[in-house]
């Protein structure tokens, strides 16, 4: 019988505090898509029901709602039904490959800490200054607050990267919510996601997520989002060639925040991808 366990997914550094909520399902295999559907909805959280598979090369199936219509993969939710399947002792941490609508994704347990697997991202520079000067007015700022070029980079979803100059720009946004969803439409992105590096951490940003139609404003925690942002780091020189690790903070504006931990290959073995991963705890009461 399906049963739901409320987990919170990249917590900081205080686990009584942050995260992005994340309603686990297990043995959802009897639900229908319509029950699942209404129960994303109902919980007002990225949700992940976890079944049994569909073909021998998999251990695990997972299916991910928002509550406006199902996704083909949830990072933070995936980490999340990892952890709590190992509180449970029902997987003991080695990989594990999961079936989802995106493709095959491999998890992990690292010194404690669970990690997916993602393929290397697609980056491509949006070029059409109309598009910039568009994401700039849905953000409440001016295009020159825009460093650099903005990018759009995808591992399993393709976000929009919009570097800022510093964090107090970043968390003083000034979001047009009612523009986000065409203005993704025509950038082919499923959220913007602007960041700005962190001045005292090195390999270490913080970035904010407004996603298209998710159903909510703004994102805690985006494991995929996350993931694309290390790559488009990497694209800019940002970050250096060899294998390394980024730290994304999200969430801090929401006052929920997050630490979502992105193991990059080296260049030479980019096409390996990338490892996300971070800690989780089981939601209060």
């Amino acid at each position: 019988m399906a049963s739901v366990h409320n987990i919170r997914v990249f917590v900081g550094p205080d686990p009584k505090v942050g995260g992005n909520p994340a309603p686990v399902w297990l043995d959802a295999d009897d639900l229908s898509s319509a029950q699942m559907q209404e129960y994303t909805r109902r919980s007002g959280h990225e949700s992940a029901f976890v079944l049994k598979p569909a073909t021998p090369a998999h251990a695990l199936r997972m299916r991910y709602f928002v509550p406006n219509h199902e996704m083909e993969m949830c990072g933070h939710a995936t980490v999340g039904a990892l952890w709590l399947l190992h509180q449970r002792d029902e997987w003991n941490g080695a990989p594990v490959a999961i079936e989802t609508l995106s493709g095959t994704v491999t998890g992990r347990r690292v010194d404690g800490t669970v990690q997916i697997s993602q393929p290397r991202a697609v980056v491509q520079e949006v070029t059409q200054q109309a598009l910039v000067e568009e994401i700039a007015q849905c953000l409440g700022i001016d295009a020159s607050q825009i460093a650099g070029p903005v990018l759009n980079a995808a591992t399993s979803r393709v976000k929009t990267l919009i570097r800022l100059t510093n964090t107090a720009q970043l968390h003083g946004l000034r979001v047009d919510f009612s523009r986000v969803e065409s203005l993704c439409e025509r950038l082919g992105s499923t959220g913007l996601y602007p960041y700005a590096m962190s001045q005292d951490a090195a390999g270490t940003v913080s970035a904010r997520q407004f996603p298209k139609s998710s159903g909510y404003p703004e994102d805690a925690a985006t494991g995929i989002a996350a993931a694309a942002l290390a790559w488009g780091l990497r694209h800019l020189g940002l970050v250096g060639r060899g294998a390394l690790s980024v730290t994304v903070r999200q969430g801090e504006a929401m006052g929920s925040p997050s630490a979502i931990h992105v193991g990059l290959p080296s260049e030479a073995m980019a096409q390996e991808g990338c490892w996300v991963g971070g800690d989780a705890a089981a939601d209060r009461p």
